[in-house]
């Protein structure tokens, strides 16, 4: 039995989780109030703030840091990489203190975990960041050689459900063509083939569709012009591609709910944009089903807009079916993920890669 740390830090929260094989036995969310990590200059500096608290949840849970096999935190803005499980080494921790591709709360994650597993004498593990890069090369093209196109996307969560769905085809994830869409607060949707993503929107940056708080791909002269029309400042003109774009620009809300109950009392706006979202999801869809010749043995839909079967999963299966069988997991176990990701490691069923030794120098 293989008993695994969970390390999942948030930008006001350290999710934790406690597994023993597949089995969760413990899990807990713990959030931080605002003022509390006010006093942080830097996300980096609330190392310790946090881990003082995951050691207080370990206390209470009744375990320590020797009694478990490994701890796995969640992989933040590191290099571009290939999917899979990693050790934490020095130049990812190296790459994550100095903020060096992004700042964010995930960057916590390897560090944390390093932390506390060296304490105990056992390895520190991330598995599938958003940074994930397996593009093929013709799809890195954008169209001008000052923009290329980047792999970054809701990596975690689409690998663990295409396995999911490779398995109930009867098959290894490695023996299947997929099309996974991630359907959240940003969306991504990729072009699985044979074990890896060789295309996919970036979910983060203005690219695919809009989603409830991302304005997705935008008409770009009209785009440029706003620019210089001197209306909006540069983080403004930000704000309206990730933050207040999408459901948020067009109905006020980015509340997937509210708009569905918006829709049952007859509101024919809400209607329109929410099917205007599906309309997109399902273009991107075709899309990368055509990115796969068209050899799609399942479309694959996740994350929590994913459990809207009233309206938007109907939807969207109308229009795809004919591809192949519209197969549904709603939601993002995030905590399952990264623990099934080390424990294929423990049983030798993968080998644990080297970050220095993967990376994109």
């Amino acid at each position: 039995m293989f008993r695994i740390l969970v390390i999942n830090p948030g930008s006001t929260s350290t999710k934790l989780a406690i597994f023993e094989n597949e089995k969760c036995v413990v899990s807990k969310t713990l959030y931080h109030k605002v003022e509390e990590l006010s006093c942080f200059e830097r996300i980096v500096d609330q190392k310790d703030f946090r881990k003082k608290v995951i050691i207080e949840f370990l206390k209470e849970a009744g375990y320590s840091p020797r009694d478990f096999s490994a701890v796995v935190g969640r992989g933040g803005l590191v290099r571009p990489i290939p999917s899979g499980t990693y050790e934490v080494d020095e130049l990812m921790l190296q790459d994550l203190r100095e903020a060096r591709f992004g700042e964010h709360a995930s960057n916590l994650g390897a560090i944390l975990a390093k932390e506390i597993a060296d304490e105990a004498g056992i390895k520190a593990y991330i598995v599938d960041p958003v940074v994930v890069d397996e593009m093929i090369d013709v799809a890195r093209l954008s169209g001008h050689p000052d923009f290329e196109r980047r792999s970054i996307f809701h990596a975690l969560n689409q690998k663990a459900v295409a396995r999911k769905a490779a398995s109930k085809l009867g098959k290894r994830y490695e023996e299947v063509n997929l099309v996974v869409a991630h359907m959240g607060g940003g969306i991504s949707i990729g072009a699985h083939r044979k074990g890896r993503v060789v295309d996919v929107n970036n979910a983060l940056d203005g690219d695919g569709p809009f989603t409830p708080e991302r304005s997705g791909t935008l008409p770009l002269t009209q785009l440029i012009d706003l620019c210089y029309s001197g209306k909006y400042t540069l983080e403004e003109m930000k704000k309206k591609i990730k933050g207040k774009g999408g459901l948020v620009a067009y109905l006020g809300t980015n509340d997937a709910k509210e708009i569905q109950e918006r829709i049952r009392k007859g509101d024919k706006e809400a209607e329109l944009v929410y099917r205007a979202m599906a309309y997109q999801i399902v273009k991107w869809i075709g899309k990368m089903a055509v990115a796969l010749k068209g050899e799609v043995d399942a479309i694959v839909l996740t994350g929590g807009l994913a459990y809207d079967e009233e309206f938007l999963v109907p939807w969207i299966k109308e229009k795809v079916s004919f591809l192949g069988p519209v197969m549904v997991f709603p939601g993002g176990e995030e905590e399952e993920a990264l623990a099934h990701g080390v424990l294929r490691v423990l049983r030798g069923e993968e080998i644990a890669k080297k970050y220095s030794e993967e990376v994109r120098l």
